[in-house]
């Protein structure tokens, strides 16, 4: 069965996934499994085999989101020595409750009220294999 461009349940080459979606973009929230609230779940996992580095992303939260800088070509972004940043120059993955979560009573809920400590927890482990 062909797998969608947005498919990560297994490693996949994120290049190769984008190349089946109109337009190249992802900007996608992820449910993530595992147990429930306020455990460790493994959200993701890069590796670049060029450089044999690694990053491990686990968290609390329910889910990820997933951009994939399509849109840095909107404006020019400079860095660090003038480096200018192109579309598709970089991602994050940012984790956190699913969008519209007040307006979906079936999402996990994110209401806060007085008193109440809001906590989660993310860590992000980079290593090189």
């Amino acid at each position: 069965m062909a797998r969608s461009g947005l498919d990560f349940r297994e490693g996949a080459v994120i290049g190769q996934n984008m190349d089946k979606l109109a337009g190249r973009w992802i900007d996608h929230n992820f449910v993530l499994s595992g147990e429930g609230r306020g455990k460790y779940k493994k959200a993701a996992e890069l590796y670049d085999p060029a450089s044999g580095r690694v990053m491990e992303v686990e968290t609390t939260q329910p889910a990820i989101q997933f951009y994939n800088g399509f849109k840095l070509s909107n404006k020019a972004w400079f860095g660090r020595n003038g480096y200018k940043y192109e579309e598709f120059g970089g991602l994050c993955l940012e984790t956190q409750h699913f969008p519209d979560s007040p307006n979906k009573p079936h999402f996990p809920s994110i209401r806060l009220d007085p008193e109440d400590v809001y906590k989660q927890k993310t860590i992000h482990r980079f290593s090189t294999r």
